[in-house]
């Protein structure tokens, strides 16, 4: 189960379904960045919260505007950055992990997933230092928090400002810190 959304488009995107979201925008246009009136996501948002790449690559690519936000002012970076494996992933990778090491591939191909889903997003104009309401978070303290040390190095790249603090004071080193992420502290100290 996911989220239902009441914009086809919208739903469209978090499905993963382009073809319907092709016919959707081929009516419509405008729906390429038509909010959803309940909780103000736009498609490109929708298909970020559920890592859908091809459908974030094919809204990228005709024109979605990636500095709007939600009703919680996080934008698609935000929801790229707390993306995290799903219960599923980790019961898959546990089940599969003595067979073959292939839950250590089903986890590695789930990181490149990820990875490529950050790279198709950092690829706009994309506001890498935009702070979401409730928290004063940015896209690097979601990554940080999860311990994402494979997605850091693309929102340093892209100069991810690394001593903005959030509501709680604290910047994403102070994260890192605090959870004992050591390659993420490396990465981070190397920006100061």
């Amino acid at each position: 189960m996911g989220l239902v959304y009441s914009e086809p488009a919208c739903q469209s995107a978090y499905d993963g379904d382009v073809h319907q979201l092709y016919q959707v925008l081929k009516t419509d246009p405008t729906d390429l960045n038509i909010q959803e009136e309940h909780n103000g996501d736009t498609p490109v948002i929708a298909a970020c919260r559920h890592g859908n790449l091809r459908v974030v690559e094919y809204l990228l690519k005709n024109g979605a505007d990636v500095h709007l936000t939600n009703k919680k002012q996080r934008n698609c970076l935000h929801y790229v950055s707390r993306r995290s494996f799903s219960l599923m992933d980790y019961l898959m990778i546990a089940i599969l992990m003595p067979i073959l090491l292939l839950g250590y591939f089903l986890m590695l191909q789930k990181q490149r997933q990820h990875a490529a889903l950050m790279k198709a997003v950092l690829s706009s104009e994309v506001n890498v230092d935009a702070v979401d309401y409730q928290k004063g978070n940015t896209a690097l303290h979601y990554v940080c928090q999860r311990k994402n040390h494979r997605v850091v190095p693309l929102l340093l790249e892209r100069n991810a400002n690394a001593n903005i603090r959030n509501k709680d004071g604290e910047t994403p080193l102070d994260i890192a810190t605090r959870l004992k992420f050591k390659k993420i502290i490396i990465l981070l100290k190397k920006t100061h």
